[in-house]
């Protein structure tokens, strides 16, 4: 009988680090089989720095995974997944390398479902043609473009669409209007200084907004509460409530409740949709991300995993919550496996809210709060510390291939709380 053989679905934070993970505990007691249509790694936090630098962040925000999955004895199959049959334990890709391939299938024992989300700029109406963002590098050049090639000068507006969140997860974690706001947040205030080095204004041509209450809500009222005072006297202009976008527009943006904004320059962050394959599936809530508790095990197949965005419990969409759910991914596995007693094993996933955002002039903002879980954590502090150590996450990052230390983000947060002002 052969070793039990675990497939992780996706390669991005979640995926790459759950897979390293359970080699890391299970050791050489499992075959760990990787699928993903991609053969890198986006980093995505660091585009808007590089987009705003003017320089192309496809050089710099992909990190090659084959060097990685070799390192862990890692197999990785260049595919895009179809379907997934969990009675069964199948799953269905169509191999990506070459056009033409016709679709395959793999057995698994274990099966760790860390896709992320889609997406959804393809439902907001008038995006393609006067929509941008930074969630990726195509769309990060785009927007590099337009600043340096076509912006006149006019307003900029940056915000959210609505989140549509699941309903079956309520009774372990908030339900979030906005899949997450750090990233505009980020944007409005590095927007800001871009303004001021260009000679083009400063935060006064910028609006942002949120379908929520409080924008960045899951930050923590006290938070929000300061981010905003500060943001107000920088003169930024702040619109909430505005539920949805209805539409984006050549002059603005226009909402499902409130007022239009008029902007020339609209960067706006969609809804998270799960994967197609993941809808109806009996592993999933009603919207299609995967249910779990929040050992991140499926309670009725237990041998399905799930982490980062693909996650219901997953709220906000947030990197720091993809690397502690892949984590307490490969303990159960090692616990299921007799590597690890359940005591460890069995400790949850405790969210926390863990965000650094550039503001420009080489500054950056810490957020670290677990208060909108219940709680009683909320640091906020804004200085050049943050800023240097958001770079140099990524590379450490980048030169680990992933496995950064379990040291390294405790450090940082214990050199920016104690180097910088709050």
């Amino acid at each position: 009988m052969g070793k039990p053989h675990v497939v992780v679905l996706g390669s991005n934070f979640a995926g790459l680090g759950a897979a390293q993970k359970i080699r890391e505990f299970a050791r050489d007691s499992v075959d760990i089989t990787v699928i993903d249509r991609k053969s890198y790694l986006l980093f995505v936090p660091n585009i808007g720095i590089e987009v705003l630098e003017d320089r192309n962040p496809m050089y710099s925000m992909h990190m090659p995974l084959i060097p990685a999955m070799k390192e862990d004895h890692l197999d990785f199959i260049l595919g895009d997944v179809q379907n997934l049959d969990v009675d069964g334990q199948w799953v269905e890709y169509l191999p990506v390398e070459r056009l033409g391939a016709t679709v395959a299938k793999i057995h698994y024992d274990y099966l760790v479902i860390a896709v992320g989300a889609r997406l959804a700029y393809d439902k907001i109406e008038g995006f393609a043609e006067y929509g941008h963002t930074v969630s990726d590098t195509y769309y990060g050049n785009r927007l590099r473009h337009y600043l340096y090639h076509e912006y006149q000068g006019g307003p900029i507006a940056v915000g959210s669409a609505r989140f549509h969140q699941g309903t079956k997860t309520r009774d372990l974690v908030p339900t979030a209007e906005a899949a997450c706001e750090g990233p505009p947040v980020e944007v409005m205030l590095s927007m800001g200084a871009w303004l001021e080095s260009h000679n083009l204004g400063g935060p006064d041509k910028v609006t942002v907004f949120t379908p929520a209450e409080w924008i960045a809500e899951d930050a923590g009222q006290g938070i929000v509460h300061a981010l905003l005072s500060k943001a107000g006297t920088m003169g930024f202009h702040y619109v909430n409530n505005t539920h949805d976008i209805s539409r984006i527009t050549q002059d603005g943006i226009e909402f499902a409740h409130g007022p239009s904004i008029e902007a020339e320059l609209k960067i706006v962050f969609p809804d998270w949709v799960p994967h197609a394959f993941l809808k109806d599936l009996p592993i999933s809530d009603d919207v299609g991300f995967v249910l779990t508790d929040m050992t991140m095990r499926n309670p009725k197949y237990h041998n399905v995993f799930a982490c980062g965005d693909a996650a219901a419990v997953t709220v906000p969409k947030l990197g720091i919550l993809a690397h502690m759910g892949a984590d307490v991914v490969a303990h159960q596995i090692a616990k299921d496996l007799g590597m690890m007693n359940a005591r460890k094993a069995d400790e949850p996933m405790r969210p926390i809210v863990d965000c650094i955002g550039d503001m420009g002039h080489n500054q950056a903002f810490y957020i670290s709060s677990n208060t909108w879980y219940g709680g009683d954590r909320e640091v906020f502090r804004m200085g050049h510390v943050p800023f240097l150590l958001k770079l140099q996450y990524k590379e450490m990052f980048f030169r680990t291939k992933g496995k950064v230390p379990d040291w390294g983000i405790p450090v940082a947060d214990f050199l920016t709380e104690m180097l910088t002002k709050g």
